[in-house]
């Protein structure tokens, strides 16, 4: 089986301290305080998958290019990579990923071989307090598709039944195209954005005004979202002008250049309270990773009972001023994950009902033997998704 293959080397920096979580796993919660000198690998030799009695073996036809997968191969001027969060090397890559199931375990129900399916990135146990108390994001035995276990970048990956979804909706809009596996393969980004704006950040009441901060897939894919949701202004600030056409196309009503207004000396915060007549945003998205940026123009432009939602992960500590926040009765919530809630199910019926079409935000496709080249283009963080196909 071919497959793209990221080994690196585990070392510990001294000052990090591994937790028994993580010496017993070879999972790391911090992965740039362990992972060094990463290194990308297309292999031709790696063994079909077992597929166990809970498991549906996925040929894959679709995986998108994560920017996580990006930042699990960039590194610092030490060889430590940059991605600050759960890790475990070496394996494939690969977490947005849909396509045909090959194979179905003894004990799974309502899948057959042929269906077409995309899966959560997440594993979560459903047998650890937090999953019990409706919170699998947050699992203890947490495993990731990608990044903890062999991925999607591959001619095939395994996945838990109990984690798969079937594409139905999608497939009846726009039938048997390649369409319908780029469109599974980003239900998983997708519903990031829509765990971090609809669960975690408490949703909003149609004809609010929005911001969003980072013109990323999950700042643009939150920017449709918000459109769907009702939101009357949606204002995004992104810096690269691929990143801001594509806001438009995905329904941004205004979009800044954030380096224009630096040069200009125009803040963000400026531009909110001007654009909502001075009531500030409702809605305030932390998709950008420079949190220690943007934070105190979130807080200068909220309105009363603001929601701000934080999903990008940063390695920077972030300055807040809580007066402005309790003066306004604002909320800060942190997000991560997608699982839950009917998350994957409610994201696919709105792609299914034509709410939502990421086909715009699909750049560049490869093969998996072209895979040092898709990962060249990612880095240059021009077209929003860069797809491997099969």
């Amino acid at each position: 089986m071919k497959g793209v293959f990221m080994r690196a080397e585990a070392v510990p920096k001294k000052e990090y301290k591994l937790k028994d979580y993580e010496k017993v796993t070879g999972k790391y919660y911090q992965a740039n305080n362990v992972w060094k000198n990463p290194k990308l690998e297309v292999r031709g030799d790696l063994p079909m998958p077992a597929v166990g009695p809970k498991d549906l073996l996925i040929q894959v036809k679709s995986c998108g290019v994560c920017g996580t997968d990006v930042h699990c191969l960039e590194h610092d001027n030490d060889g430590y990579v940059v991605y600050p969060w759960h890790l475990r090397l070496n394996i494939v890559l690969g977490h947005e990923l849909s396509g045909v199931v090959a194979q179905v375990g003894s004990e799974v129900r309502y899948f057959a071989v042929g269906d077409y399916v995309c899966t959560e990135e997440m594993i979560w146990c459903g047998e650890c307090i937090p999953c019990r108390n409706g919170f699998p994001n947050q699992c203890e035995r947490l495993e990731e598709i990608g990044l903890t276990v062999d991925g999607g970048m591959a001619d095939y990956c395994v996945s838990p039944a109990k984690i798969c979804w079937k594409l139905d909706p999608i497939r009846e809009l726009y039938g048997d195209s390649r369409d319908v596996f780029d469109f599974g393969a980003l239900v998983e980004p997708v519903s990031v954005a829509y765990n971090a704006i609809f669960e975690r950040g408490q949703g909003f009441r149609p004809g609010a005004y929005c911001a969003v901060y980072g013109g990323g897939p999950i700042g643009l894919f939150g920017t449709a979202l918000m459109k769907a949701g009702g939101a009357s202004k949606v204002i995004v600030f992104e810096p690269l002008e691929e990143r801001r056409r594509l806001a438009k196309v995905m329904g941004a009503d205004y979009v800044y250049d954030t380096n224009d207004l630096a040069k200009n000396k125009t803040s963000p915060a400026e531009l909110v309270m001007e654009l909502t007549r001075g009531r500030g945003a409702d809605v305030n998205l932390e998709a950008s990773g420079v949190g220690h940026i943007v934070f105190p123009e979130i807080v200068n432009s909220i309105a009363v009972n603001a929601n701000i939602v934080q999903t990008a992960l940063s390695g920077e500590p972030v300055p807040i001023l809580f007066p402005p926040l309790q003066g306004k009765g604002a909320q800060i919530f942190s997000s991560i994950g997608h699982s839950g809630n009917g998350t994957f199910e409610n994201v696919i019926r709105l792609m299914g009902a034509g709410m939502i079409d990421i086909r715009p935000l699909i750049g560049a496709s490869y093969t998996l033997d072209q895979a040092h080249d898709a990962f060249a283009e990612a880095k240059k963080r021009i077209s929003s998704v860069i797809m491997f196909k099969n």
